[in-house]
């Protein structure tokens, strides 16, 4: 459907007498507007109505002045008579550049792709499901996508800039969430936030952010495949750190694809705990000593490297014993010219040919983007009843160059405030979801930022781990997604209760 502004610049320009109405002058003016649908689902054995909202608000000034366009799409159970017993979370992924859809339709929502998994991609049209894996039985959910994600967009004239950084972006998500949470009257709900990639590193500064700026203390967080300290992620000369922790997602990776010996393919766990071990006692020593290690020494550490991960010694020895993400998703099936996935290693491509050093696209991606983005185009017009002739941005480049000023010659690191919001609420429950095969926020990184938080040994207990064998968007894979949905229904259910 035409907005008004553009309907008349459409018309000709007829002669007259009179000045322009008051009322085409304002047309411009970015206004709130919200479609509402009833529907039903079936979760848990029960079936129960709910209310979707699919809309956009303006964010302003005090003053007024429009700043941006947020767009949404919130889910509210029927007939709720005291919100305050109703659990209200907010979710969004990360990019930066990404919009809400992956949690949207494949983890959290109502209704989920339909895309197959790994090995039995399903051809497209693709279709939505009812989502068995949805967590509006126990919680109200409301997707956000930041400013130029989505069909969220700045207010005419506003720099994006005052948008893409890693402050900015805070600061405004939690506006947006201030504004909803006030509008909607749910102040007295639980409150939790649940975020992806990225968005794991917006949770934790959203948590202090809330807290400081507007008193809205928060009972849990969920971070799904979480990066909160970049330096365990950062594959950069003088940063050992990485080499060392992606090592058991390597094996994971192995272990899928049939590449390691008998002994090590017996037990996935058994195989990761030993990893884990060697990751951080012989191999990180190793890494340390650099040039000092003897040949002797190099070479015992190259065949263990190998061992773990299903690649030649000689090979791990021409990269000095440090394997980057994309040398290894290319050399791994190299002899069968196949790479493997950076998102979700279980996935498999080819590329132009098999003498590059890296792959030329990630498969795990590539077969993830096109169901989703065509189920959300289709939905958010005919089932959700919101149109718009904007661009959908599923994940946009258009948010960079974005902003890390507040660590500028420094690793980007949210963990401290994610503890500060903690120690300051120590009511706050934080679930953490790791995929084994997830290698661009792989699982041991994750945990050794949380072994380095620096809790009191009181609020250690308040993050809970789960693992799944599956990558970043574990709830691609089936046991994976209804495993994730048992254990964050009874993380809501705690958390709310935990006031």
């Amino acid at each position: 459907m035409l907005h008004t502004a553009l309907l008349l610049a459409l018309l000709p320009c007829l002669p007259t007498q009179e000045p322009a109405p008051p009322a085409a002058a304002d047309a411009a003016e970015p206004q709130d507007q919200a479609v509402e649908r009833s529907f039903q689902a079936t979760l848990g054995g029960e079936t129960f109505g709910y209310t979707s909202t699919a809309g956009e608000y303006v964010l302003r000034t005090e003053e007024g002045a429009a700043k941006a366009t947020i767009f949404y799409v919130a889910y509210t159970r029927d007939g709720v008579e005291d919100p305050a017993t109703r659990p209200l979370t907010f979710c969004f992924n990360g990019g930066p550049g990404s919009s809400s859809v992956w949690l949207h339709l494949g983890a959290f929502g109502p209704k989920r792709v339909d895309m197959g998994d790994a090995g039995a991609l399903l051809p497209p049209p693709w279709k939505l499901v009812p989502n068995e894996a949805s967590l509006l039985d126990v919680t109200d959910l409301v997707f956000v996508d930041p400013v130029m994600t989505g069909y969220s967009r700045p207010a005419e004239g506003e720099a994006r800039e005052q948008f893409h950084g890693l402050s900015e972006d805070i600061a405004w998500v939690a506006e947006f969430i201030r504004l909803y949470t006030t509008r909607e009257e749910r102040w007295s709900s639980p409150k939790l936030l649940a975020g992806e990639s990225y968005g794991t590193t917006r949770a934790a500064g959203l948590a202090q952010e809330l807290q400081d700026h507007h008193g809205m203390y928060l009972n849990g967080i969920v971070l799904v495949s979480s990066i909160l300290n970049f330096q365990t992620a950062r594959f950069e000369p003088g940063n050992d750190l990485p080499y060392e922790l992606f090592l058991p997602t390597y094996t994971a990776t192995a272990y899928y694809h049939g590449r390691l010996d008998a002994e090590l393919s017996r037990d996935l766990v058994a195989t990761l705990d030993e990893v884990e071990r060697f990751a951080l006692g012989d191999y990180a020593h190793a890494l340390a000593l650099g040039d000092r290690l003897s040949d002797t020494e190099r070479a015992e550490v190259a065949a263990r490297v190998a061992r773990y991960t299903g690649v030649d010694a000689e090979w791990v020895l021409a990269c000095n014993l440090r394997l980057r993400i994309d040398r290894f998703t290319k050399q791994l099936r190299r002899d069968e010219r196949v790479t493997v996935g950076r998102l979700d290693s279980r996935f498999t491509g080819r590329d132009a040919d098999a003498a590059g050093e890296s792959y030329e696209y990630d498969p795990s991606y590539a077969a993830i983007q096109g169901p989703y983005t065509a189920t959300l185009n289709d939905y958010v017009r005919r089932e959700l009843g919101f149109e718009s002739d904007l661009p959908y941005e599923i994940l946009t480049g258009r948010v960079h160059p974005w902003s890390f000023a507040e660590f500028e010659n420094a690793y980007v690191d949210v963990a401290p405030r994610l503890r500060e919001a903690m120690t300051k609420n120590p009511a706050l429950l934080v679930y953490v979801a790791n995929g084994y095969h997830d290698l661009a926020t792989p699982y041991f990184a994750t945990r050794y930022t949380f072994d380095h938080l620096g809790l009191e040994p009181a609020l250690r207990g308040h993050v809970r781990m789960g693992y799944f064998e599956s990558g970043h968007m574990m709830y691609v894979h089936e046991p994976s997604r209804a495993a994730l949905r048992e254990q964050l229904a009874a993380f809501v259910r705690e958390a709310a209760g935990a006031r």
